[in-house]
């Protein structure tokens, strides 16, 4: 047994090593890249670059229970940091990614039980989508771009210099709604492919509609929900859906 799971991590370490890899030659060449029309660049980032990038994630679900998750994303975060004040975009990029993993990984531990996730997954959608028509998010959209650009992942464009981008909140989440699936045993695989797709969806209806920006949470909470939802019910609606909070005498 213990040899079976030996080999399943080392085909995990070979794999993300080779994703990184190609993700890495990518982020260097990708402004030299044939310059495509606009909706195959949307179905370049949405069906190739994003799923090589949360690939990354995927592979990494292991670690959700690393004691020293915290530490580790506290230590990404600050040289995530130093990375961007020396200009060295890509490597500040891929340990943004590490930092909030990392973090997503660790804070899963404080969710008892999966109802409680359910409950963030119902209300984020909702505030994100404030912020970012009316909120917080907006302002600094729209004044102060060079902010979101710190706090955010980036997607080189092939052929251009423009990127699309993620903010960091919604790389959390999607780290802790797949690491949610396999503690709370549902189905990561098939999780994992719906929330990928809805980053591609959200480009593309905000492409679509020539939007400067829609909130990524509502869609990416329901590749989430969607795929789990009858696994998700029946927790929910079990004597003990809240924990501690709901546990008899």
């Amino acid at each position: 047994m213990a040899g079976r799971a030996s080999a399943v991590l080392t085909r995990r370490v070979g794999a993300f090593a080779l994703i990184a890899s190609i993700l890495g030659v990518y982020y260097a060449v990708a402004t030299s890249l044939t310059n495509f029309t606009v909706w195959w660049e949307v179905l370049i980032l949405s069906f190739l670059v994003i799923p090589a990038v949360f690939g990354l994630v995927y592979l990494a679900l292991p670690l959700w229970q690393a004691h020293w998750a915290l530490v580790a994303g506290l230590a990404s975060a600050v040289l995530a940091a130093a990375f961007e004040i020396v200009d060295l975009d890509v490597l500040a990029n891929f340990t943004k990614l590490a930092a909030v993993t990392l973090l997503a990984f660790w804070f899963l531990r404080y969710f008892e039980t999966a109802a409680w996730v359910v409950l963030v997954a119902v209300i984020i959608p909702w505030v994100d989508a404030y912020s970012v028509w009316r909120g917080p998010t907006k302002h600094i959209l729209t004044h102060q771009r060079h902010v979101f650009t710190t706090f955010s992942f980036t997607f080189p464009v092939p052929g251009e210099q423009s990127t699309a981008q993620l903010g960091l909140p919604d790389l959390l989440f999607f780290a802790l709604f797949l690491a949610t699936t396999v503690r709370f045993r549902l189905r990561t695989r098939l999780t994992w492919i719906a929330m990928t797709l809805s980053f591609g969806a959200t480009m593309a209806l905000a492409v679509a509609f020539d939007i400067n920006g829609l909130p990524a949470l509502p869609l990416l909470s329901l590749g989430f929900l969607l795929p789990n939802a009858d696994l998700l019910w029946k927790k929910v609606r079990a004597e003990q859906a809240w924990g501690k909070l709901t546990a008899r005498e």
